[in-house]
């Protein structure tokens, strides 16, 4: 999955202002006790990113 992609896919989620907040904000276990932008920074794969916050904030399906 491209970068744009995931933040294509989080602004749709969360809101076009919120979506940076949250990244920027929000620690997850599942990441290594990291944020969205830290766990991008670390290498993590957008992807793989992108799972977890569908998996931890419960996205529904068809937007996965």
């Amino acid at each position: 999955m491209r970068l744009t992609v995931f933040w294509e896919r989080m602004a749709e989620h969360f809101g076009a202002g919120y979506a940076e907040t949250f990244a920027r904000d929000h620690v997850m276990a599942e990441l290594g006790g990291r944020t969205v932008q830290e766990a991008l920074a670390a290498g993590w794969d957008a992807k793989d990113v992108w799972r977890v916050v569908c998996d931890v904030m419960n996205v529904p399906l068809e937007r996965r």
